[in-house]
């Protein structure tokens, strides 16, 4: 149930009350997961019935919202679709890491990604293959388990474990295998780069560092994923070093990170649930 706290300013404290309103059905239908009655849309907004029909047709007309006949029901269309989709592409953090990417691609011969944390999901934001590389599975857009992928485990690694239990709760991970986890993400926060080995895709592995945020936060992460065995040991290590230190500086470039950043990155031998002090 979205809540009117949530939604815009009141079209009577604004002085452009259309777009006010306007905002206000896109909002309530971007908090739901189903199709919203055009009568629920106007008990939760509060705005007139002939107002809410008069825009709703004129969003749909536009592709912001589609008619679902079937239910009686409005929804997100495509136009909303296509706006979230650029605002992954166009935003600071993927604008910046595109070169970066590029150039650990290229190192790897494989492929390299930028991603963030949703949920108990990684969806990725970036993806960048070198000239011949495998097509994976993490395009842009793509959304996979948390603790399934190494720029998850990079990201979780530094969060509460109480964040990390109703994490992998939702993928049914308990008992020992738990434990397991707690002792790797461990070595993540340690070692500051965390990995997988053929979870995602069959014959590759990747590498991946959090990124922090100006709270000393790991909020995203660079990854890069490479063909098994392509790399030896003292490979793996330098190019795992050179994905943890892109990542800080790509922390300090887009969120102004600095010292937090460093707080949260040299805070690797705190155990999952303790918070870190930037």
């Amino acid at each position: 149930m979205a809540r009117r706290s949530s939604l815009p300013t009141p079209p009577a404290k604004v002085k452009a009350p259309a777009a006010a309103n306007t905002l206000a059905i896109l909002q309530l239908l971007t908090s739901s997961d189903i199709p919203m009655s055009a009568a629920r849309i106007i008990q939760e907004t509060g705005l007139p019935r002939s107002t809410v029909y008069h825009l709703l047709r004129v969003m749909e007309d536009a592709g912001f919202v589609v008619h679902v006949a079937e239910e009686c029901a409005y929804g997100l269309g495509r136009a909303a679709y296509e706006m979230a989709t650029s605002y992954s592409r166009q935003q600071p953090l993927v604008r910046v890491g595109v070169r970066t990417a590029q150039q650990l691609a290229r190192a790897v011969r494989g492929s390299a990604h930028i991603s963030r944390l949703s949920g108990s999901e990684v969806i990725y934001l970036l993806e960048e293959r070198a000239p011949g590389a495998v097509r994976l599975l993490t395009d842009a857009g793509v959304r996979l388990d948390c603790v399934r992928t190494a720029s998850g485990r990079a990201m979780v690694a530094y969060a509460e474990e109480s964040y990390v239990r109703a994490a992998v709760g939702v993928h049914g991970v308990g008992g020992r295998e738990f434990a397991d986890l707690l002792r790797e993400l461990k070595a993540v926060r340690e070692r500051g780069w965390a990995e997988e080995k053929e979870l995602v895709s069959p014959g590759q592995e990747s590498i991946a560092a959090p990124i922090f945020d100006h709270l000393g936060r790991a909020t995203a992460a660079l990854a890069v994923t490479f063909g098994c065995g392509t790399l030896g040991e003292e490979e793996r290590t330098r190019v795992g070093e050179d994905v943890r230190q892109r990542a800080l500086w790509l922390g300090e470039r887009v969120y102004g990170a600095g010292r937090a950043a460093r707080a949260g990155s040299s805070g690797r031998a705190d155990s999952a649930g303790q918070k870190r002090r930037p």
